[in-house]
């Protein structure tokens, strides 16, 4: 499964940016993909995660009612539109899949950098 991000950019605080997740080649039947993050300095962290065929959602406890999470099946696409940015969710951000369901993500796409400025 080759994965592609899109959608970072530069936002002042309490803006808002869309993220794009294109995925191809063997994306049939896959479980679930998800949003992850690395701030400079830090580990990767969990940010949102979707169940692709019924939609169930899964957030962060510092993203909840801020970012959504959502998929296109058609499209093979996933996206993460996030509301009221503030400096901390500054960080490069990951979409990934977990193929079997088990929790585990086995593919990552290359990032895309998300930069909010105070």
């Amino acid at each position: 499964v080759q994965l592609q991000a899109s959608g970072g950019g530069l936002v002042q605080a309490g803006g808002s940016l869309r993220l794009s997740c294109a995925a191809s080649g063997g994306t049939f039947n896959i479980y679930g993909m998800g949003w992850f993050r690395q701030a400079p300095g830090k580990d990767r962290e969990f940010v949102a995660a979707i169940q692709w065929r019924v939609g169930i959602t899964l957030y962060a406890d510092s993203v909840k009612g801020r970012f959504t999470i959502s998929r296109e099946n058609a499209k093979n696409a996933m996206y993460l539109q996030m509301n009221g940015l503030k400096p901390e969710d500054t960080a490069v951000y990951y979409c990934a899949v977990d193929k079997q369901g088990g929790g585990e993500y086995d593919f990552w796409g290359q990032g895309t950098q998300v930069t909010v400025s105070s």
